[in-house]
């Protein structure tokens, strides 16, 4: 079953987010401080990621061009409102708790090469290891997002089911039209690009910047182009 990966990421992150519900009661200089030091953990993962690249000028189009398209799209703006709207349907104690935290654990949950390749993996060779890994780093995660920043974490295991399930889905016909080698070059030049919008949401949780990283997620889709070019031309 190549979507079993993704079906249990997306069931630990709703566990996680459940868990965290009834901690709810953790003081609030503990939850400051847990939140940053989620920060620094994400930052420093996301710098590990950055520095795999071995052509940074891909990562650099790959930001400056997925950032324009990022921005002419309003992803952020589209993300937040169905947060929102999650938010009106269902109701918060707390404003802009359910539309914040579906918005930043998405960005954490599905920004990254784990997801994209587990689910390569699920897909291509029915190896599940890397989504299950992903999975309990995701859970936890989901758990300590819950207790800082509500119940709607719970909503990203939706878009993590979609995006994961169909990259398994792609995995599955892939080896039939795509060089191994354009794979292994994408896949390297995803992990850095990615790397350094994980950083970016490690400086947003950090309380330092707010940058609109949802609007650089094109970014991941100009690296193939521009993978591309490089590799045909």
């Amino acid at each position: 079953m190549f979507l079993l990966g993704t079906v249990v990421n997306s069931l630990l992150i709703i566990v996680g987010t459940l868990i965290g519900k009834f901690l709810n009661r953790i003081p609030e200089k503990m939850k400051d401080t847990v939140m940053q030091a989620i920060g620094l953990a994400v930052m420093v993962l996301g710098l590990q990621m950055g520095l795999k690249s071995e052509n940074f000028l891909v990562v650099i189009l790959s930001l400056v061009f997925g950032a324009m398209l990022g921005e002419w799209l309003k992803l952020e703006d589209r993300l937040n409102q169905v947060g929102i709207l999650l938010e009106n349907k269902i109701g918060s104690n707390h404003q802009g708790s359910i539309s914040q935290g579906f918005v930043t654990a998405t960005l954490i949950f599905v920004i990254g090469a784990m997801g994209v390749i587990g689910a390569l993996d699920s897909g291509i060779r029915g190896d599940h290891s890397v989504l299950y890994t992903k999975s309990i780093i995701d859970g936890f995660t989901a758990l300590i997002l819950t207790t800082t920043l509500g119940i709607g974490v719970i909503f990203s295991a939706i878009p993590v089911f979609i995006y994961q399930g169909l990259i398994a889905l792609f995995a599955t016909q892939i080896d039939k039209w795509i060089p191994q080698a354009w794979m292994d070059s994408f896949i390297l030049e995803m992990t850095a690009t990615g790397g350094l919008m994980i950083f970016a949401i490690g400086l947003n949780l950090m309380g330092l910047t707010k940058i609109r990283v949802a609007n650089l997620l094109p970014g991941i889709f100009v690296t193939a182009l521009v993978v591309s070019f490089y590799y045909f031309f």
